[in-house]
């Protein structure tokens, strides 16, 4: 039966979440796999694997249950390998990365940070911020609306301005959170973001990033920000070697 990973732990973790129950309907047992200094923690996967809700958080649920107690490195929803034994081969292969990565992110989490306009908000500062463009739209209030030369003309003005100022809130987000975490990713770009950025930050450091969320919704109140966290730090366990990763599971029977 094909085998699914949830993430990857020490072998000497203290508390890996083993006989709990995982993705599927009826819910397939946790096990664990272990290989040198490595630990994978896995369970059976259901042939009609989906991204429902509750396989979803049956695979958070895992990971925190892990990553409560030590360095866990999560794997993306419907990670599979072939059997267990694939499952050793790559623990065996990428030995070195994943070792570091656990280094690396030990009692570290994930807060990812969308923002988005207030666009109302917005509209008003960018007049404020830019007196010409202030001017037009009086001058078509004026002109009860304008034509339709004017209101086009206004339109494109306005829009390049509420760009412009998206490119240059997307930069302040990052600026201004940056200093409190020890990584930044930038992840894909989303309709109405304008930014989603993942920040890895020490757990005892969190209460200071949070504090610098809240700072930065008061400083720029026009930002309508999300804040996930903390999460395992998915956006930050293949840094580096990723093309390794890849052509190893090419050849181990991981996917």
């Amino acid at each position: 039966m094909t085998t699914y990973i949830y993430g990857i732990a020490a072998a000497t973790h203290p508390a890996l979440p083993e006989g709990m129950g995982g993705i599927g309907e009826p819910a397939r047992k946790v096990r664990i796999v272990r290989q040198g200094n490595l630990a994978a923690i896995v369970s059976d996967s259901p042939e009609d694997l989906r991204p429902k809700r509750r396989d979803l958080l049956a695979h958070q649920s895992v990971l925190d249950e892990a990553g409560a107690s030590g360095a866990v490195l999560p794997m993306r929803f419907g990670s599979l390998a072939d059997d267990d034994e694939a499952v050793v081969a790559v623990l065996s292969e990428l030995a070195d990365h994943y070792e570091e990565r656990l280094r690396a992110l030990d009692g570290r989490a994930e807060y990812n940070v969308k923002a988005a306009h207030d666009e109302q908000a917005v509209l008003h500062q960018v007049l404020a911020e830019n007196p010409e463009l202030r001017a037009m739209v009086e001058n078509n209030r004026r002109a009860g609306g304008g034509n339709y030369e004017q209101k086009l003309q206004l339109g494109e003005q306005v829009t390049n301005a509420v760009r412009n100022r998206e490119v240059s809130d997307g930069i302040e987000v990052r600026r201004a959170l940056e200093p409190c975490a020890e990584a930044v990713s930038e992840g894909p770009e989303g309709s109405g973001w304008l930014a989603n950025v993942s920040f890895l930050v020490r757990r005892e450091t969190a209460d200071g990033f949070v504090a610098a969320v809240e700072e930065l919704r008061k400083t720029q109140p026009h930002l309508e920000l999300r804040v996930h966290g903390p999460l395992p730090p998915y956006s930050f366990v293949d840094e580096g070697p990723a093309q390794h990763a890849d052509a190893a599971s090419s050849t181990t029977g991981v996917r």
